[in-house]
């Protein structure tokens, strides 16, 4: 019977000791939150908007011909520089048939009615000097025959604009493709052999090349329906490329649409501004660009940073944690003024002495699951 009571007090004393290490193992398992503190200080604040959008060229034309035919010689490349009137290619024409003969076939009537009135026009001279007709029919008939020798001559002009594309083949031919402003060729989109087809009131015709003034460059963005109406034609703006390790450049904002376009379920302005491009800095057209403008600014603002703001999920109203004495933390309202996204002007709730919890979101979601369990 004594032996029964030992092994059963023996059993005991092990579960007692197993849930002694089990309940120390357990509390010193917990992971301790120490949260951290930051006091509200004064600094300055500037809201911007950023337009997001490219860098053109501000004058940009497309060179096409005013003669289809194919494409005999290019004489530049892409990214070359190039003067007003500098040749950039010629065009060997390739006549229409059908056009040809109707050309060949309106010089050998227009012949016939120069002969014609030519023999007329000798004759009534003649007769003009023996004083056999008056002077009116004798002025009649010279003017038939300058008509006709001027019919003449414009269809001989047709038939070699038809054949050869133009009149002299000199450095005015349609022929011959030159440039209108003097800048870089950015694209040449067509090769020595392409056929090309002239520009007219029908078609736009064939590009040749593309030619920019790339010494005058322009942003082009959009900005949200909510930002447009704070911005000011006139106004000093700063763009950043990218692609040059974020180099800034200074800009002026020359355009804002007066009609918005909806995207993605958001109105969006076209805004252009003219930017200052400095004469050592190469700049390639199409670089994508932000453009920083400047909303709102307030010097000396009692702030706070906006990372350490929290919200009620059942009003959206903001508050913040601030140390007691005791060591615990209490919630308190603020209000919210201007924003830069980083730091948040505080109006009021808070004071400069305030300590205020830098929030551990995971840390926070854990205990509030322990308190539900």
């Amino acid at each position: 019977m004594k032996r029964t009571v030992k092994i059963i007090i023996g059993i005991v004393l092990i579960v007692l000791l197993l849930v002694v290490l089990k309940y120390f193992k357990d509390a010193n398992s917990k992971e301790v939150v120490d949260y951290t503190t930051e006091v509200p200080f004064y600094t300055s604040i500037v809201k911007k908007a950023v337009a997001t959008g490219k860098l053109n060229p501000e004058e940009e034309i497309e060179l096409k011909p005013q003669i289809s035919g194919i494409v005999d010689k290019i004489m530049v490349e892409e990214g070359d520089l190039v003067e007003k009137g500098d040749l950039i290619a010629k065009i060997r024409v390739v006549p229409n048939e059908q056009s040809l003969a109707s050309a060949s076939s309106r010089i050998k009537s227009a012949r016939l009615s120069y002969d014609n009135a030519k023999i007329l026009f000798d004759r009534n001279k003649g007769l003009f000097e023996k004083g056999v007709i008056s002077k009116q029919d004798f002025e009649n008939s010279e003017l038939s025959f300058n008509q006709s020798k001027e019919a003449l001559t414009q269809a001989q002009n047709d038939y070699q604009i038809i054949k050869r594309g133009s009149l002299s083949g000199g450095s005015s031919a349609n022929t011959n493709i030159v440039a209108q402003i003097s800048g870089t060729i950015l694209e040449i989109p067509i090769r020595e052999g392409d056929q090309v087809i002239q520009s007219n009131t029908f078609n736009a015709g064939t590009t040749i090349a593309t030619v920019a003034d790339m010494s005058k460059m322009i942003f082009e963005g959009k900005v949200d329906e909510s930002e447009v109406g704070k911005l000011k034609e006139g106004e000093e703006i700063k763009v950043v490329l990218g692609a040059l390790q974020e180099k800034e450049f200074g800009a002026k904002l020359t355009f804002v649409a007066p009609k918005g376009v909806e995207e993605n379920g958001a109105v969006q302005f076209t805004i252009k501004a003219d930017v200052t491009v400095e004469q050592d800095t190469n700049i390639r057209a199409g670089y994508s660009a932000n453009a920083e403008i400047e909303l709102e600014s307030k010097d000396s603002l009692f702030c706070i940073k906006e990372s350490l703001l929290q919200f009620n999920r059942i009003t959206e109203k903001p508050f913040v944690e601030v140390l007691k004495d005791d060591g615990k933390f209490k919630k308190v309202d603020v209000d919210l003024g201007l924003s830069d996204g980083i730091n948040v002007e505080i109006k009021d709730g808070l004071k400069e002495e305030d300590k205020i919890k830098v929030w551990n979101k995971a840390a926070e979601e854990e205990e509030n699951e322990e308190e539900e369990e």
